[in-house]
């Protein structure tokens, strides 16, 4: 297997390379002194091969159930080399710890292990995914098609790390890893491991738990070569001074210019990113109880507040693409919105070859650096873009744009959003709890969750549009709506009936048409998707 660069959420970036005994994972951001022990862990992955090709055992056992698609298979374990749909077995089996002198230790082991796993399914399921069709005794007569599926499934062994005691069991309750044996057990000795020795993460329960549970970064100590303002934050050593000592640094020169494993908390644009955390800690909080207020004939739930002005709530890195996407709340500011989060790879132009930073994704290039419109700007030139306008219809002069992001802004069940490929804007969207929106006085009450949410969507740049790039930002859209609240259930849209093409398109990342619904100023297709029926985001 050839050497990867993975591009976590949080900007931090991690060299996969294969070595004797497993898979080894470099964090790039703590490999400051590029010894022979660089920061990271190793993982050992390993398959054992289908039935069908070592079936001679399985032919012995007349107790066995042919039909049965979730029969164990035979024990032939080789080294990893691709996905399989469940064969696919990991643990952990090292960590190399980043140099003292530079971070202090993790103040949870039990964290950092959950990071590491984390950040290691992150690139196993990013992987080209395996053939979902199972072969059974008698489905293996009949076209590929026609065959039965099953969920993608990596299976975690007890061996390695996850033997320490009571690693598996707080994994599991951090909602990482899972089992079908949910009893409590009948043997009180815990180092037996019983129960524990069939936990697997899915695809899909992967993609729907959020990432901030599990992304930190560690503290660094008084001596750590990262300036004050960088997520990794300590002191930087200055220039040397006539007396012997170091000339002072300002805490601002270098932290908007490094590689940044989190967005920097004392972020200049006042703007940080979903994984900012000043303490170095996780960033997740989970959505609060339930309470119920009845507004304009509708009982519907308190909504939290949405993210702030300019603030990012979702970024992620897209390998099909070649760069980030990310989404932020629109701005009433007459300044643009800079962009203080990771980009994309053409950043590692500007450095020379052997460049220890010419393999992150952090550092910024010509797209997040150049001076943007602000937001009203923006929406001034889409919205009096004809194609945008036959949709919206709020062409007109500036002033028209900016009564209507106030009115978007001012919304309690819905808020805007700015679309951005590697920090640049690209569309305008608005996501909203469909209960107290019009199309849910269009729905009949068992039709509605109480959590259902709701898209709209406009591409205003000509050079973002093309089918490729829809499927990845529509279902990042879809993606936040179920990591923002579990209790999602649904997303709709509603698009123009006759708008055929972004009908095809919601169809593409796994929304279906249910019927057709007429509003007063439009014919629209009900399109929706359910948690359950979706997988993982385009990537």
């Amino acid at each position: 297997m050839a050497p990867s660069l993975v591009h976590l959420p949080n900007g931090q970036t991690v060299n996969v390379s294969p070595v004797f005994g497993g898979l080894f994972f470099k964090a790039n951001e703590l490999n400051t002194h590029h010894g022979e022990f660089p920061p990271g862990w190793t993982v050992n992955l390993e398959t054992e091969d289908s039935e069908e090709d070592h079936r001679t055992e399985v032919n012995n056992r007349q107790d066995e159930d042919e039909d049965s698609p979730y029969r164990r298979p035979q024990h032939h374990v080789h080294r990893y080399r691709r996905p399989t749909l469940r064969n696919d077995t990991l643990f952990l089996s090292s960590i190399s710890q980043p140099s003292s002198s530079d971070f202090k230790p993790a103040a949870s082991p039990s964290r950092q292990i959950a990071m590491m796993l984390w950040a290691t399914l992150w690139w196993y399921f990013h992987q080209h995914p395996p053939n979902p069709h199972l072969s059974t005794g008698t489905s293996s007569k009949i076209p590929e098609e026609g065959r039965p599926k099953a969920e993608w499934r990596i299976n975690i062994k007890r061996e390695g790390i996850f033997k320490g005691r009571n690693v598996l069991s707080k994994l599991e309750r951090m909602g990482l890893i899972s089992t079908e044996e949910s009893s409590v057990g009948t043997d009180a000795d815990d180092r037996t491991g019983e129960g524990w020795t069939e936990m697997f993460v899915s695809q899909r329960s992967f993609w729907q738990i959020d990432g901030r549970i599990f992304l930190f970064t560690l503290s660094p100590t008084t001596n750590s070569p990262f300036p004050p303002g960088t997520p990794h934050g300590g002191s930087r050593p200055g220039s040397p001074s006539r007396e012997g000592g170091t000339m002072p640094v300002r805490p601002d020169v270098y932290s908007d210019t490094i590689a940044q494993g989190l967005w920097s908390p004392s972020s200049p644009s006042g703007h940080p990113g979903p994984f900012t955390s000043a303490s170095h800690l996780p960033t997740y909080y989970p959505p609060p109880p339930a309470q119920y207020i009845v507004e304009n004939g509708v009982r519907h739930p308190i909504r939290p507040k949405p993210p702030r002005q300019g603030e990012t709530f979702y970024t992620r890195y897209s390998p099909s693409v070649g760069q980030y996407l990310s989404f932020r709340v629109a701005s009433l500011s007459v300044k643009s919105t800079t962009h203080r989060g990771p980009v994309g790879s053409a950043a590692a132009n500007f450095l020379p070859p052997n460049s220890a930073l010419a393999a992150s994704s952090g550092m910024p290039n010509l797209g997040s650096m150049c001076i943007h419109p602000c937001d009203t700007d923006l929406l001034h030139n889409w919205m009096n873009n004809p194609r945008v306008s036959a949709a919206w219809g709020v062409s007109g002069p500036i002033a028209t744009q900016e009564a209507f992001l106030k009115n978007s802004l001012s919304n309690r069940h819905s808020f805007p959003a700015i679309g951005c490929w590697d920090g640049k804007p690209f569309g305008y969207f608005e996501i909203y709890w469909v209960k107290e929106d019009q199309l849910g006085k269009h729905l009949g009450g068992s039709e509605i969750g109480d959590w259902d949410r709701g898209l709209h969507v406009l591409v205003g740049e000509e050079e973002f549009r093309g089918k490729e790039r829809v499927k990845v930002w529509l279902s990042a859209l879809a993606h936040y709506c179920w990591l923002a609240d579990q209790r999602t259930e649904r997303i709709f849209s509603e698009p123009r009936l006759d708008n055929e093409k972004f009908i095809g398109y919601l169809q593409d990342v796994g929304f279906y048409k249910e019927r057709e619904i007429a509003f007063p100023f439009k014919q629209a297709a009900l399109m929706k998707i359910a948690r359950d029926s979706w997988d993982a985001p385009v990537l």
